[in-house]
């Protein structure tokens, strides 16, 4: 009877053990996946980035995890960019199908002006009213401009070319 409770016992700690394994071995993927996803981005060093993943959740197949992504040399204070991925299981490896923000550092909406400090040797934007300065380019008006020439211009490319008319003569 002592032996079969042992027995149960030290089979019931060896499936903890692995269950929590696993766990480790899913996230540590995951992180992989993930960072090899970054690091196929165009113009993204990966290696100037710590990737932390700060949860998995993991269906089978399918995961989401959320993650946070810092400037290795960035102020520590500052918000990292936090982002959620999609990964699907190929294999024996995990891959992203989808990604999106979250929360953590944004960039702002046209108009708007950036929340927080300016880095160091920026600089000044105009004020605090957020007032742009006065040698500073409309970029709305620019890119207003070139929109309606854009449009104008394929507007006259799409129109069949004008007809001249016929005389009364035959060739």
């Amino acid at each position: 009877m002592r032996r079969a409770f042992w027995a149960a016992l030290l089979s019931g700690m060896v499936l903890l053990a692995g269950g929590c394994k696993a766990k480790t071995d899913s996230t540590d993927a995951i992180h992989t996946a993930v960072v090899k996803y970054l690091s196929a981005m165009t113009g993204l060093n990966v290696n100037n980035m710590t990737v932390t993943v700060t949860k998995t959740v993991v269906t089978g197949d399918t995961a989401q995890a959320e993650v946070e992504i810092r400037a290795k040399n960035g102020d520590a204070n500052a918000p990292g960019m936090q982002r959620t991925y999609q990964l699907q299981k190929q294999g024996e490896d995990w891959v992203v199908v989808k990604s999106e923000q979250t929360g953590g550092m944004q960039h702002p909406t046209a108009g708007e002006m950036p929340q927080g400090n300016l880095p160091p040797g920026h600089p000044p934007t105009g004020g605090a009213n957020g007032q742009v300065p006065a040698n500073h380019p409309d970029f709305n008006s620019i890119l207003n401009n070139a929109q309606q020439s854009q449009s104008q211009s394929q507007q006259q490319g799409s129109q069949p070319p004008a007809q001249q008319p016929s005389s009364g003569s035959k060739p």
